[in-house]
C-alpha cells in the first residue's frame, strides 16, 4: 500500500513541473479549442448564447432609421405599438417588443430556410431593424397621422441594392420594403396610406380570422370620426379611399360571426374574396395557395396577417381569439406556397404578449415574419428584360 506521504510527494512534483512548462499545457488545451470552437456549417456559424443581450428581430443590426436618413435598407423591420383601435382585449402595443423577444433564435445557426432553400440572413438584402415609430398613446388621430409618416419615410428612402433598376413604383424607381410589427390592426390603415402614395391602389393578401371590412356603424357604431377608424374597419376605409385594389384582393382563415350576411356584400364591395378556415378540410392547403396566387396575379401585393388567424391553442396571446383555426405549420406552409409573389410590405399585427403562454404566440409570428421575410429575399422588385423579378 502506497504510503500518505508517497502520495503527498508525488502530487507535489506533478505541480512544480506544471509551473514550470506553463506553455505546454496552454498550447495543449487552446489546440482542441481552436478546433472545435465552432459548429459545421456553410459559415461555420457560431451558435451562441441568443438569450443574452438586448432584443431586435433576430438579432438584425438596430438603427435609428427614422432619426438618421443617411442609412439604407433593402428590408426594414419597423415597430408600430399601437392598441387604442381594438374592440376586446388590449395590449398590442408591446407586441413590437415581444416578436422581437420570439425571434431570438431565428439565426442561431446562420438562418437557411431549408423548405424554401434560402437565407435570408445573408444573401443579397441589406435588412435592419429600425426599432418603433414614436407614437403617442393619448390621440388616435394623431398616432395614425405618425404610423403613416414614419413607414412613407422609410418606404421612400434609396434602397441598398438594385437602385440603378427599374421598379414598381409611381415613379418607376425601386422602393426597400417595410415589414411592420403591430400593434393592433388598425395600424394597417395608415399603412396603406403610404403604401398608395408610393404604388398607387395596390392587391390585398389579408389572414385573419376576421374580414375586418364592416362599416363604421357596424362595427363601433360610428359615433365619432376617430372612432370610427378601428381594427375591424380599417379595410372599409381603405376601400372608400382608394387605397386598394377593387377586385385582387383575398381573406384567409375567416370564421368569425357577423352581423348578418350583408357583412359579406359590404366586403365584397371593397374588392375582396373569402377563404373561410374551415375550407382547409374540404379543399386543403394546396387548393387554398392556388386561390391566392389566382387572386393577385402577377402584379404587386401588400401581405398582412392578424395572429389569430391561428387557433389560439396555437396563439393565445391576442385581442380577438377566435376557436377552429388554422394550425402554425398550415399557414407557415400556405406562406411558403406564396413564394414569387411580388410583395411590397406586410405587418404581423394583434400579437398581446400579456395573454402568452412559453412565447408560443411570440414565436408563431416570429416564424411567419422569417417565411416572408425569405419571400421578399427570394423575389427582389426590379424590372427586367420585360420581366419582373
Amino acid at each position: 500500500m502506497t504510503s500518505p506521504s508517497l502520495v503527498f510527494i508525488i502530487l507535489a512534483s506533478v505541480i512544480r513541473w506544471i509551473n514550470a512548462h506553463p506553455k505546454i499545457i496552454e498550447q495543449h488545451h487552446t489546440k482542441g479549442i481552436e478546433k472545435n470552437d465552432k459548429f459545421p456549417g456553410d459559415g461555420e456559424t457560431q451558435a451562441d448564447s441568443v438569450f443574452s443581450g438586448i432584443s431586435t428581430f433576430g438579432r438584425l443590426p438596430y438603427w435609428q432609421c427614422l432619426n438618421d436618413k443617411s442609412k439604407s435598407f433593402d428590408i426594414a423591420f419597423i415597430g408600430a405599438p399601437f392598441d387604442t383601435g381594438t374592440s376586446y382585449r388590449p395590449g398590442a402595443r408591446f407586441g413590437p417588443s415581444g416578436i422581437r423577444e420570439g425571434s431570438r433564435r431565428l439565426n442561431l445557426y446562420g438562418g437557411y430556410n431549408v423548405p424554401m432553400e434560402t437565407n435570408p440572413f445573408n444573401n443579397w438584402a441589406k435588412i435592419v431593424d429600425c426599432g418603433d415609430i414614436p407614437l403617442t398613446s393619448y390621440d388616435n388621430a394623431v398616432s395614425i397621422k405618425q404610423i403613416e409618416s414614419g413607414h412613407f419615410e422609410l418606404l421612400t428612402r434609396k434602397p441598398s441594392s438594385y437602385s440603378e433598376r427599374d421598379g414598381y413604383a409611381l415613379d418607376g424607381s425601386v422602393l426597400p420594403r417595410v415589414i411592420t410589427l403591430g400593434g393592433d390592426h388598425t395600424v394597417v390603415l395608415p399603412i396603406l396610406r403610404s403604401v398608395s402614395r408610393a404604388y398607387g391602389p395596390i392587391s390585398i393578401i389579408h389572414f385573419d380570422s376576421h374580414l375586418d371590412s364592416w362599416k363604421p356603424k357596424v362595427f363601433g357604431g360610428g359615433k365619432s370620426s376617430v372612432g370610427s377608424i378601428n381594427h375591424g374597419t380599417y379595410f372599409y376605409h381603405a376601400s372608400q379611399e382608394g387605397l386598394i385594389s377593387n377586385n385582387s384582393n383575398i381573406h384567409g382563415g375567416i370564421r368569425t360571426t357577423l352581423s348578418g350576411l350583408s357583412d359579406y356584400d359590404d366586403d365584397a364591395d371593397c374588392g375582396f374574396e373569402i377563404i373561410e378556415a374551415r375550407e382547409i378540410d374540404t379543399i386543403g392547403m394546396d387548393a387554398i395557395i392556388k386561390k391566392i396566387r389566382d387572386r393577385v396575379g402577377d402584379g404587386i401585393a401588400y401581405l398582412s396577417i392578424d395572429i389569430d388567424v391561428l387557433d389560439p391553442a396555437y396563439a393565445p396571446a391576442t385581442g380577438t381569439p377566435e376557436s377552429a383555426g388554422w394550425t402554425t405549420r398550415e399557414l407557415r406552409t400556405i406562406l411558403r406556397g406564396l413564394d414569387g409573389i411580388k410583395l411590397v410590405g406586410a405587418d404581423v399585427v394583434e400579437v398581446a404578449p400579456a395573454y402568452d403562454f412559453a412565447e408560443v404566440t411570440t414565436l408563431a409570428a416570429s416564424d411567419i415574419l422569417f417565411e416572408i421575410m425569405s419571400i421578399m429575399v427570394k423575389t427582389p422588385l426590379y424590372k427586367q428584360r420585360g420581366k419582373f423579378y
